[in-house]
């Protein structure tokens, strides 16, 4: 995460990314341009946008992403890591920008406005998550780190961003950047980042899961309905080629299935 200039009771605004600020996964946009240059098969593709459906009626619980961790580790695998950069980079702005809340970007702004810091929290991958925090003008991001070797994914993880490592995250922040989190707010779709949630003050519910929701009326939590996309090109000023070239390559693989549940790094042979 970049470093800030807050102070001690200083407000934070948390954000998720996928489903959150932009109306879609990341793996189901990612998943065409993998398809054109062969990094996928049309096999794979087509898995994807399954999980996507299936996340999307039934919520990406814990046990659905679980399942799903061996199959993401297997895709990604052996992925060369300059050729996975060439094609974000070349599809960031098609893929990304037409995709974002126009509620999420207004709210995002909201908080500036106030002078709160606002922090993208995501399991999707840094170099993805990085780039999109900058064209949104946000203080910084904090999100799942995988392994490379010689120039190729691994398949392991170095830090998941996901379920209780996200609150640890937001505890971590506090402590270095000196906010209040009984002051500050968070915002996911997923009953996942209920322990996220549960760390703040202010938690909402955006477009949430059947299990958030349930809870979310339990416990008094807002919750907010976003649908209405916008291009990121009509309100944020864009990245720099540099910045997405460098910034995308794990973020793309990460997102090559949606959430990926990688909760637990492989051991390697």
């Amino acid at each position: 995460m970049a470093d800030t200039s807050s102070g001690p009771n200083a407000v934070a605004a948390f954000f998720d990314l996928d489903k959150t600020i932009i109306a879609s996964s990341s793996a189901l946009a990612f998943s065409k341009p993998f398809l054109r240059q062969g990094l996928i098969n049309r096999r794979a593709a087509l898995k994807s946008a399954y999980a996507q459906l299936m996340f999307s009626l039934a919520g990406a619980d814990a046990d659905k992403t679980e399942r799903l961790r061996a199959e993401i580790s297997r895709l990604c695998t052996g992925w060369n890591v300059e050729q996975v950069r060439s094609i974000v980079a070349e599809t960031l702005h098609d893929v990304v920008a037409p995709l974002v809340y126009a509620e999420a970007a207004d709210l995002i702004e909201r908080h500036k406005a106030e002078g709160h810091d606002v922090v993208l929290l995501s399991a999707t991958g840094e170099e993805l998550v990085t780039p999109i925090a900058e064209m949104l003008g946000v203080t910084g991001s904090v999100a799942t780190r995988m392994e490379i070797a010689d120039g190729r994914y691994t398949g392991n993880i170095d830090f998941y961003c996901y379920g209780e490592h996200k609150a640890a995250a937001a505890k971590r922040l506090a402590a270095e950047c000196g906010y209040d989190l009984a002051a500050s707010h968070a915002y996911t779709d997923s009953s996942t980042d209920v322990p996220l949630l549960e760390v703040v003050g202010h938690p909402h519910a955006v477009n949430p899961d059947r299990a958030l929701r349930r809870l979310a009326v339990e416990r008094g939590w807002p919750v907010h309905t976003f649908d209405r996309p916008v291009s990121l090109r009509s309100r944020i000023p864009s990245a720099s080629a540099a910045a997405v070239a460098v910034g995308l390559s794990v973020g793309a693989v990460a997102a090559g299935a949606t959430l990926y549940g990688l909760s637990r790094r492989r051991r390697r042979d």
